[in-house]
Parts: C-alpha cells; sequence; structure tokens
C-alpha cells in the first residue's frame, strides 16, 4: 500500500510503513550530512528509526555540511592580530558569502585569495531531482573554512528560527549569522523581529552574530539580549555604496563588549579599510567580490584593505587641523 506525502515541496508516493531512517536512505543521502523536518517539527536524528511517516506528511530535507578551521591551512590576517567571537578565535578578519559567483569554482578561488576563514552559507533543501549537481562543499572544504549559516531571505523570526534550527539539526552549528529583513526593497532589518529572534536563539544555546541597522541604541539592545557580535549595515545589502555613516559604526564599536564588523554595502576597497579604520573587528562582504569583474582580484585587494586598515586603526591616525601645518622646520630658512 502507498500513502502520499509532501517532499521538499513535492508530491511523491511511498510505501505505507516507511520511517524516516528509510526514506533518507533510499534518497542515499549521507546520514549526518543532513536535517530533517516533518509536518514543521525538527525529527532528531536519533529518532530516525522510530519515526513513521504517515499520509499528508510533509517533509523538509536540507543539507550543507560544517566544520572548523584546520590549523594546517595557511590563514588570512596579520600574525598576531587575532580576534575572538563565542571563544573562536580567527585570524582573517575579512568573511565572505558563497552567493552570486558563476559557479562553486570561481567561489573557491575567490575565498582563497581572500585569506577569508569564515564563509557564510545557506540553509536550502537537498536536490532530489538532480543529485549529480555540485555542491558548495565540494569546493569549500568544511576542514578549512568555518561556515557560518545564515538566515537570508527570513523576513520574520519564525522563519529564521526555523532555519537555524534545521542549520545545527544538520551540521551541529552553534555560531550562526541572523537577520529578519523588514521589506523585499531595502532589505533592510526588521529591529523588533531582529531582537526577538535573537532572545530566543540565546536561550536555545547559539551563539548569534546578528545584522542589524547601524543605530547604536539598537547595537546596544542586541548585545543586552546576548548576540555574540553586532554586525551593523554600512549600506543597504548589494548596493555598494560604501560606509554611510562613520558616526554612528563608530558610536557602536566605542560602546560594544562584544566584536563589531560591518556587514552589507561594501563596494570596493577603500570601503573595507574605512570600516576597519573605524576600529570594526572585521568585514563581511559578498556582492563586492562576486559581482566584480576580476572576483578573484578584488578578493585579494580586500584581503589587503582590511589588514592595512587594521594597521592603521592600531597606527593611530594624525589629528585633524583645520589649518596648514609644515612638514619641514621654518627655522634656518636661507
Amino acid at each position: 500500500m502507498q500513502i502520499a506525502i509532501t517532499l521538499n515541496g513535492e508530491p511523491r508516493s511511498i510505501a505505507d510503513g516507511t520511517h524516516v531512517a528509510d526514506l533518507v536512505a533510499s534518497l542515499e543521502l549521507k546520514k549526518g550530512r543532513v536535517a530533517v523536518e516533518r509536518n514543521r517539527e525538527i525529527v532528531p536524528m536519533s529518532q530516525w528509526g522510530e519515526v513513521a511517516l504517515a499520509d499528508g506528511d510533509a517533509l523538509e530535507i536540507v543539507h550543507f555540511v560544517g566544520g572548523g578551521q584546520d590549523d594546517s591551512w595557511p590563514t588570512g590576517g596579520n600574525p598576531g592580530d587575532t580576534w575572538t567571537v563565542a571563544g573562536r578565535t580567527f585570524n582573517s578578519r575579512l568573511i565572505v558569502g558563497t552567493g552570486k559567483y558563476k559557479d562553486y569554482a570561481l567561489n573557491a578561488a575567490a575565498a582563497e585569495a581572500s585569506g577569508a576563514e569564515i564563509v557564510t552559507v545557506a540553509v536550502r533543501r537537498v536536490n532530489l531531482t538532480d543529485r549529480s549537481q555540485p555542491l558548495l562543499t565540494d569546493f569549500l572544504d568544511p576542514k578549512r573554512y568555518t561556515y557560518l549559516p545564515n538566515t537570508a531571505g527570513c523576513f520574520t523570526a519564525d522563519d529564521a528560527l526555523r532555519t537555524l534550527r534545521l542549520a545545527r539539526e544538520a551540521g551541529g552549528w552553534n555560531l550562526v549569522k541572523l537577520e529578519v529583513l523588514a521589506d523585499a526593497k531595502t532589505l533592510y532589518p526588521d529591529v523588533v523581529e531582529t531582537l526577538k529572534a535573537t532572545e530566543t536563539l540565546v536561550r536555545e544555546g547559539f551563539d548569534v552574530m546578528v545584522y542589524t541597522t547601524d543605530d547604536p541604541i539598537v547595537a546596544k539592545r542586541l548585545e543586552e539580549a546576548g548576540a555574540a557580535a553586532i554586525m551593523p549595515l554600512g549600506a543597504p545589502i548589494g548596493s555598494g555604496l560604501g560606509i554611510q555613516n562613520r558616526i554612528t559604526i563608530r558610536l557602536i564599536v566605542e560602546q560594544s563588549k562584544v566584536p563589531v564588523l560591518v556587514d552589507a554595502g561594501v563596494g570596493t576597497a577603500s570601503d573595507a579599510a574605512i570600516a576597519m579604520e573605524l576600529g570594526c573587528d572585521g568585514v563581511l562582504m559578498n556582492t563586492a567580490i562576486a559581482e566584480a569583474k576580476d572576483p578573484v582580484r578584488m578578493a585579494r585587494a580586500m584581503k589587503a584593505a582590511v589588514e592595512s586598515g587594521r594597521d592603521a586603526y592600531l597606527a593611530g591616525r594624525m589629528p585633524l587641523r583645520r589649518y596648514a601645518d609644515p612638514s619641514s622646520p621654518l627655522a634656518g630658512l636661507i
């Protein structure tokens, strides 16, 4: 006897009495690399063999493989100048995304050139119709890069929570990036939903790096809610407009006890350098590299910009003056 279920949005017939474990095995998916949701409730991997599917069930199977940094690989950044988030220490202060590239090979080459140790990844359905399609993990080794699951495309706290719970089930991640968007036109954060989601995720044991507006008051509220890092936008996502409000970014840096990273709006290397000169702990970018005419060269430029901007911040810039101040002494002129 056959029963009807919905799997990743598509109707499918399976034998009555099929358990979750049987379904995953029939799809030739590797245990430990996917998460299964049944009727919007996550099925823990330990219970796959016990949960029998019923007629009308709706299942979602999502995947990506995660991991941490492998110290045998070279890393970016200035030696000895590390930064730490939620107990994890990194050399590179540049985080790169994995979207908008023409293919995964170019994505991998750009990530290599950037020196990044963290890459953001989206949680998506397993492709059940064409299993020959390449996977991100075939090109960006999860033993080399720290995968940072994010909630790109989520417009409510509930959707973001669902996404990150699945991410943790699929790969065991606690370090995640939260973004809850207000509307599709501006992609500005919905700060009310973002704060609500942050509070819930922290209670559930997640280490949450939070995308938010460049509002110091909102940033403080998120830190008080337990955010592991504050990620104010420099400008709207994908706009390439650069840092639009240096004053508020600097205020956030000065008040924060957790890392502050500019997230969104970077267009070129000078934007990244400015973010670092303001005292930010790092910069996250995707479009600025992926949509450059030469993404690999731009990735190298961004790496150099982040490092030089950090050096300039540590060096301490000269004071601003209203009038000229000669470099050579005027005394003794002939």
